[in-house]
């Protein structure tokens, strides 16, 4: 298994670049530098990573394509933000379920931002209906849910659940329910800030598997709650 990638302090370099320049000539004249600064070392570590993740579930992808693959596009979605800018100052590669479509999915991921760089695993975002199913495994088994989820080694690597909840219990289920806390959650995503000084680390490919490997068991449950293939 291949240990040799590492990010170049270049990458954060470019990203605080392209946020003091947002504007699309500034870009193009700039092109080189994306592709070789940005593009290249996260499809570079997307490579890397496969052997990695393989160990971890042979059911989620590392695929390293330019376009269609775990890595996110630059360009923004402008259609209804009041934010026009037209590109991302981060990047990202989310490590999605064979069978995932879309981002809404079961996945590993991670952000690149400078001053804000992280390490994600589980669900972001599901519709009402992958919501549903989730909640309903908790209650089904509250028990297995609750160990997974307060592991011990989970605190021991600072990883915890971040994301949005509703503000009222959801509907169909106990109010006193004891994990409603958990069952208000629209977001089931487990993760841990780092600093960019670790992410340009030489060992950082097996720091981002071990937080796989660490995140595993819950992002397991909520696979299974989907009747996805661990």
């Amino acid at each position: 298994m291949s240990q040799a990638f590492q990010f170049e302090p270049t990458l954060f370099k470019y990203l605080r670049d392209l946020k003091k320049h947002n504007e699309r000539p500034w870009f193009k004249a700039s092109k080189a530098r994306y592709e070789d600064e940005l593009r290249s070392p996260m499809l570079h570590f997307i490579e890397s990573f496969a052997p990695y993740l393989e160990k971890v579930s042979e059911n989620f992808l590392a695929d390293a394509r330019p376009i269609g693959g775990s890595l996110f596009r630059i360009h923004r979605d402008t259609r209804f933000a009041k934010d026009k800018t037209p590109y991302k100052t981060h990047a990202g590669a989310h490590f999605r379920h064979l069978r995932a479509k879309d981002v809404h999915a079961p996945g590993f991921y991670l952000h690149m931002e400078p001053g804000n760089v992280f390490m994600g695993a589980g669900i972001w975002r599901p519709d009402s209906a992958t919501l549903g199913k989730i909640r309903e495994a908790i209650v089904a088994d509250a028990k297995k849910w609750k160990r997974l989820s307060t592991a011990k080694a989970l605190g021991n690597a600072d990883i915890s659940f971040v994301g949005d909840s509703l503000k009222r219990p959801p509907r169909g289920f106990d109010p006193e329910h004891p994990l409603i806390e958990d069952l208000k959650r629209k977001d089931f995503i487990l993760a841990v800030n780092i600093s960019e000084k670790e992410a340009l680390a030489p060992d950082f490919i097996k720091q981002f598997a071990k937080f796989c490997k660490t995140a595993a068991p819950v992002s397991e449950f909520i696979t299974a709650a989907l009747d996805l293939e661990w």
